[in-house]
């Protein structure tokens, strides 16, 4: 829905057509707006501001000024030096009555209209060489008479080569000159509550300050940010709101069963469900016997038993008639899911992935298609264009941020009205769920089976690297096994999978046992055998990257090692350490990490010390590293969000999507939302429901 009005479309418009930018230079305001409009461009919002009101003699800023400061000055003009040798500077001499500096260019162009004698308005950084006061390039450098147009507060705003700091101001100030009069979407009372300025003037306090209203241009700064920040906020909650309203009033298909086939596989299992398992599963039921839509997210700490539930689930598919799938993001934990769910229940259950072929997947495909195949574990396979299912009712998707929202709508298009059911073992802060999975129910598995003991933490610095390994080797000596995951390096793959093969070598050459080697440029096949030989024990320690982070299930491993902890995040930590403690043994997960960490980074470790309550952790993670990117690579700040920074952004979450629900209720559907509304949605891009279902 974008509206037809034409009070907004100059913002929508593409940043080419501001009046004085350029095709070369709107692909560079691109890059750095992250989009290709002119509100983005507005959007983005300038990272510091230089204050460049005061006035100071040369005196007064050797003695006050540190290098690097920026120092605004009126000068006089002593001489011009002309570079006696390329790539020399151009050098001004100026003076004023306490004391001299020199201002270097190294183009002649920025020296042509200065004369010896001129009186000079300069501002720019402040530095020294020797005993001497030095300006390179200073920021500005025009005629006393012209110092009005130096801005007192001048915004710093983000660049990219070949964009420079006069471009992007002209480029702003041009979008600014284009910003129509709005209708406030934003109650009054709410405005005056916070002291929050109007949407306009919000952009125009941040990107255009002025000194001339008698206020302090700084007081002004945080409620315009907040101001922004919410109507950023709002604009996602009320989309993923309306979204999860209108998927809501579709029909759906009522699955209701018998219990037969779940009181087999819980007599198979041999437990009672813990409380959370129950109560989980009960809202899945109530959502299967329901003739909307399920899309519910299972959420459950390593080790909670969401494995059960999904099955459980899709036994209550298969009572009434219909089929169920389950996908995975790796062979690895498909191939563990096909076998575990294969033991738990009789149901004729499918195994398909790429690397199963021939005559095999004819009859796989086969099985799929005529319904003798109940349950189809799988990969990505599952959604491609061959696997026709004959009437799929629930389709189980684990590892939900693996997969990108398409994939998962490809595997529901498999089926009629099919029921959704995503799972993560990563334990989500709430702020996160609002975001990335607010179009979904959320079910939290918040307790572990009885019988789990705990897993012994602890921590240790590089510098003791020697006596954790002669420490291990004592632990091995009594029969145990060892995962050993290796750090992550600069974000790269090639060099983790490099420090992974190092520390192998480094390892079979100290230890008398048998080491194995696990990464994710290994092939499929190669990494499977890898992880077979280590499941029964023909390898004792098993060296890896964070392939091992899922999926893995080797009950007889009993001691985690990992390397330069303090590259991790505790989420992620966590999950690791999740691999042990999953046999009757005692379980162990050393720590190591940089004799360099700092304070904080040590108090991030010693958390995991403290608990195994990923819950707990998971929120900690997310305060002091932000929430990030989780299925890319951006490791801070809330994911989707661009005007959050230096405002409290939970906070301004939270009330937004207080207020998105109400607002949602009224509406009922989107078309329904008041226009103001509409074109709020529209300027930050939130008004395409496609884009809305994000939790992919």
């Amino acid at each position: 829905m974008h509206p037809e009005s034409s009070s907004i479309s100059p913002l929508l418009a593409p940043l080419a057509t501001l009046p004085g930018i350029g095709p070369r230079y709107a692909d560079l305001l691109r890059k750095v707006a992250c989009g290709p409009r002119i509100i983005d461009l507005l959007f983005t919002l300038p990272t510091s501001y230089t204050d460049r009101r005061t006035l100071l003699t040369l005196r007064e800023a050797r003695e006050q000024l540190m290098p690097g400061a920026t120092l605004t000055a009126r000068l006089r003009v002593l001489d011009i030096a002309t570079p006696s040798r390329p790539r020399q500077p151009f050098r001004i001499r100026a003076c004023d009555d306490t004391d001299e500096i020199e201002i270097l260019f190294f183009h002649q162009s920025f020296v042509r209209s200065v004369a010896v004698g001129d009186e000079l308005a300069v501002s720019g950084r402040l530095e020294r060489y020797g005993l001497s006061l030095t300006m390179p390039h200073p920021d500005y450098m025009l005629g006393w008479a012209r110092r009005e147009t130096i801005p007192p507060i001048d915004p710093v705003w983000p660049l990219t080569a070949g964009l420079f700091p006069s471009v992007m101001r002209r480029a702003v100030h041009k979008a600014l000159d284009l910003m129509p009069p709005l209708p406030e979407w934003i109650t009054t009372d709410r405005l005056a509550r916070h002291d929050w300025p109007g949407f306009t003037q919000a952009l125009e306090t941040l990107h255009r300050p002025t000194t001339d209203n008698g206020q302090n241009w700084s007081s002004l700064a945080l409620p315009a940010r907040e101001r922004l920040a919410y109507d950023e906020c709002l604009a996602d909650q009320l989309s993923i709101a309306m979204a999860r309203r209108e998927a809501r009033a579709q029909t759906g298909r009522v699955i209701r069963g018998d219990d037969s086939l779940r009181s087999e596989t819980l007599s198979r299992f041999g437990h009672r469900p813990t409380g959370a398992q129950i109560r989980a599963l009960s809202e899945i039921d109530a959502d299967l016997a329901a003739p909307a839509p399920m899309m519910r997210l299972l959420q459950g700490d390593v080790g909670a038993g969401k494995t059960l539930v999904a099955l459980l689930a899709m036994l209550r598919a298969v009572e009434s008639g219909a089929q169920a799938a389950l996908m995975a993001p790796t062979e690895i934990l498909a191939s563990q899911h096909f076998e575990t769910l294969s033991r738990l229940t009789s149901v004729a259950c499918v195994y398909l992935s790429g690397s199963v072929k021939g005559k095999a997947r004819r009859l796989a495909l086969a099985a799929i298609a005529d319904g003798s195949a109940r349950i189809v574990i799988g990969t990505h396979a599952l959604f491609q264009e061959k696997v026709v299912f004959q009437d799929l009712a629930l389709a189980v998707i684990d590892e939900q941020h693996r997969f990108g929202v398409q994939q998962r709508s490809m595997l529901g298009a498999k089926g009629e009205q099919t029921d959704i059911l995503v799972m993560t073992a990563t334990p989500i802060p709430r702020t996160l769920l609002l975001t990335q999975w607010g179009d979904l129910s959320v079910s939290r598995l918040d307790e572990k089976p009885p019988g789990r003991k705990p897993i012994q933490t602890s921590l240790h610095p590089l510098s003791t690297l020697d006596e954790v390994i002669g420490g291990i080797t004592r632990i091995l000596n009594r029969g145990a096994q060892i995962f050993w995951v290796c750090p992550l390096v600069e974000e790269s793959e090639v060099l983790d999978v490099a420090a992974a093969e190092a520390r192998w070598g480094d390892l079979s050459l100290r230890l008398s046992v048998p080491v194995g080697l696990a990464h994710g440029r290994q092939e499929i096949a190669q990494r499977q055998a890898e992880l077979d030989r280590f499941r029964q024990g023909e390898t004792r320690l098993l060296v890896a990257t964070t392939v091992i982070e899922v999926g893995v299930d080797i009950p007889n491993a009993s001691v985690m090692v990992i390397e330069h902890a303090e590259r991790f995040g505790l989420a992620q930590l966590h999950q690791l350490r999740g691999r042990v403690g999953r046999g009757a043994a005692t379980s162990y997960c050393l720590l190591i990490y940089d004799d360099a960490t700092g304070a904080t980074g040590k108090e991030r470790l010693a958390l995991l010390r403290e608990t195994e309550d990923g819950f707990v952790i998971a929120e900690r993670d997310f305060r002091l590293r932000g929430g990030g990117d989780m299925a890319g690579n951006r490791q801070s700040g809330l994911p989707f969000f661009r005007l959050t920074e230096g405002v409290d952004a939970e906070s301004l979450l939270h009330e937004a999507h207080r207020d998105a629900v109400i607002i949602s209720e009224k509406a009922m559907k989107i078309d329904g939302l008041a226009k103001e509304l509409q074109m709020q949605l529209s300027l930050f891009d939130r008004d395409d429901m496609k884009r809305i279902n994000r939790s992919g």
